[in-house]
């Protein structure tokens, strides 16, 4: 059974840093893009930045510059780091793994700027 991990959330003011990671275990499987996407209080899930097999990457506008995403394919983890975070920035944040064998989705982690 695949299990997603995410860690990294929490409270922040303006300005601040944050790392999200997210881990994928519980069996053998071959990942291709692996991402993460945010969903604000009355709002529709988003995509924040994508990262395929190869190392490409793909972000939001609202966070290009900010916002980096990457990969460690020898621990199945996805961290995005997050700079110069802003209020508008505060969502629940969830990883999103596509496998050889389909797409899964972690629990989400909240994350919190305050001005």
């Amino acid at each position: 059974q695949v299990r997603l991990v995410e860690s990294g959330g929490g409270l922040v003011q303006a300005g601040g840093s944050l790392r999200l990671s997210c881990a994928a275990s519980g069996g053998k499987f071959s990942i291709n893009t692996m991402g993460w996407y945010r969903q604000a209080p009355g709002k529709q899930r988003e995509l924040v930045a994508v990262i395929t097999s190869g190392g490409s990457t793909n972000y939001a506008d609202s966070v290009k510059g900010r916002f980096t995403i990457s990969r460690d394919n020898a621990k199945n983890t996805v961290y995005l780091q997050m700079n110069n975070l802003k209020p508008e920035d505060t969502a629940v944040y969830y990883c999103k793994v596509d496998l050889s064998i389909g797409g899964y989705w972690g629990q989400g982690t909240q994350v919190t700027v305050s001005s």
